[in-house]
């Protein structure tokens, strides 16, 4: 079914909307995937935070034009499904991640802060740690110096004072 003038300026403008928030693009080919398999890949996007949109190619060109992924105009052919994320890791990893258990969805491209990502940049933007992950190592390194010193400083103390020495395990807590 066709859709009327103002359903696609409201197609337009959504697909405007979702672009402006999102740091990232990634494009796949959706070819001979069952139901089924679709709305899992969709139900497994909605909980990482991605927006999955199966959208007709002109409209979603003039939905990205003037935006940092009006880069990726040219790949932008063929039956695609669109991956919205705000989590700059996020559309890559779970698209990703769905074609390796379905050959049937390709991935095609993408973009990332205004540059073009090909199949490979995707797969390797989709192995990059979470944002929650890289702060949790983040916070391990600027603790490492800390508990290092306080277990130091307690061998130290135990020494001189003649008290019992504290585990390290103890320290860290």
């Amino acid at each position: 079914m066709s859709l009327n003038r103002s359903e696609k300026q409201a197609v337009i403008e959504e697909v405007t909307g979702l672009a402006a928030s999102a740091q990232t693009l990634v494009l796949a080919e959706y070819r001979g995937i069952t139901v089924a398999d679709m709305t899992k890949l969709r139900n497994e996007a909605r909980s990482k935070g991605v927006t999955l949109s199966v959208l007709k190619n002109t409209l979603a060109r003039r939905a990205v034009a003037g935006s940092a992924f009006e880069v990726v105009g040219d790949q932008m052919t063929g039956p695609l499904i669109y991956g919205f994320s705000v989590d700059a890791v996020a559309a890559a990893k779970v698209v990703s991640d769905f074609s390796k258990t379905n050959e049937k969805l390709v991935i095609r491209g993408g973009a990332s802060a205004g540059k073009v990502l090909d199949v490979n940049g995707v797969k390797q933007l989709a192995n990059i740690a979470s944002r929650e992950v890289l702060l949790a190592q983040l916070c391990g390194l600027l603790m490492s110096p800390i508990s290092r010193a306080a277990v130091v400083l307690g061998a130290l103390s135990a020494k001189k004072g003649g008290g019992v020495e504290p585990s390290p395990e103890a320290v860290a807590a």
